[in-house]
């Protein structure tokens, strides 16, 4: 029998055109880099630099920058096996601005339908879904046909018992071509079959209809959910769980160099801190320390943060350097094997 995966991620794939000059508005920029995106594959990419087997199930579109997305995710110990192309259409682009420390707007280019969204559910391995140790999902996911059955689908599989199901809240409005009730509808349903929610203030209350942020924990809580994180923006990030558990912790300072990959760094580092069953606060303080790390770095993927690196800053070291060009997707000397937010410009889970 297969040994299951720690953790099972679902939902957007993509390439992450980044500007190499920060401050610059897009018609200026000379130079970019290519980088492997989407937050649900970056959320895999940090959880397998902190050493947990990972695998992402998307789409690509059968091109250039699909094979690269491939490439990409073999390099960083991510299984592909169930990133499948799509003949139809191009894998999806996605260009930034960079103005820190707290501007970073983006731009989509997922033209007419995004691979990403066309994830049918007969071609889920269900069993490897429900077998894993985390399944992480996204509200992304949710908003059109057949991805939204297909990510039902996939969280029907699971029961509480099946480790840890996480719904990413992740509500992004250019995506969703419903009203505001529809979106609470569908969240609502996820929410039934999630056990870990994880938002902003503005998903928070596009899922629940509360902003306040321990208003918003206990509704995510009164969902189903059994434990609900709540990133405060300048506040640090809360987490509540249905058995009286509480942390708030708060961000972490930081020079910010793009705050885009903050909030998957602090997602892959909360997967970890979950399967190692650490104590609450503990869990919260390591994901925030990963975000800090990457929003003081400029691309997602090849800035998420290994275990040593995480753990300097939360004994209070400084934080990291970014990684050599051409070196970032090799693990440093002195790995350490795996036990067993804050506003943007301070880090934390963006």
């Amino acid at each position: 029998m297969p040994q299951p995966y720690d953790v099972i991620t679902m939902g957007r794939i993509g390439v992450d055109i980044y500007p190499l000059q920060t401050g610059v508005p897009l018609a200026q920029v000379d130079t970019f880099g290519k980088f492997l995106g989407g937050s649900a594959t970056n959320v895999a990419v940090a959880a397998a630099r902190l050493g947990r087997r990972t695998a992402v199930v998307t789409r690509t579109g059968r091109d250039a920058f699909g094979d690269y997305l491939h490439q990409a995710l073999r390099e960083f110990g991510v299984d592909d096996r169930w990133v499948t192309p799509v003949d139809s259409a191009p894998t999806p682009v996605t260009f930034c601005e960079i103005f820190p420390p707290d501007d970073f707007p983006l731009y989509f280019y997922r033209q007419p339908k995004a691979p990403d969204l066309q994830i049918h559910d007969h071609e889920l391995d269900l069993d490897a879904i429900r077998d894993a140790r985390v399944f992480w999902m996204t509200g992304t996911g949710l908003c059109t046909e057949p991805s939204r059955g297909s990510t039902l689908a996939a969280l029907a599989a699971r029961t509480p018992g099946d480790g840890f199901t996480v719904f990413d809240l992740d509500w992004r409005p250019m995506f969703w071509q419903g009203r505001a009730e529809d979106t609470r509808r569908y969240y609502a349903e996820a929410l039934a079959h999630a056990t870990v929610a994880v938002g902003n203030l503005d998903e928070c209350e596009v899922a629940t209809g509360e902003r306040e942020p321990r208003a918003a924990a206990r509704a995510l809580l009164a969902a189903g959910v059994h434990l609900a994180v709540v990133k405060q923006g300048p506040k640090g990030v809360l987490a509540v769980s249905r058995d009286g558990d509480e942390a708030e912790i708060p961000p972490v300072p930081v020079d910010v160099v793009n705050g885009l990959g903050a909030g998957d760094a602090f997602g892959g580092a909360l997967c970890h801190g979950l399967l190692a069953g650490w104590e609450l606060p503990r869990v919260m303080g390591y994901a925030n320390a990963a975000g800090a790390i990457v929003a003081s770095r400029l691309a997602c993927s090849s800035a998420m943060p290994y275990d040593p690196e995480v753990a300097q800053v939360v004994t209070g070291g400084p934080i990291p350097p970014q990684p050599p060009p051409g070196g970032s997707v090799r693990e440093p000397r002195g790995r350490q094997a795996p036990e067993g937010g804050g506003p943007r410009s301070h880090g934390g889970a963006v």
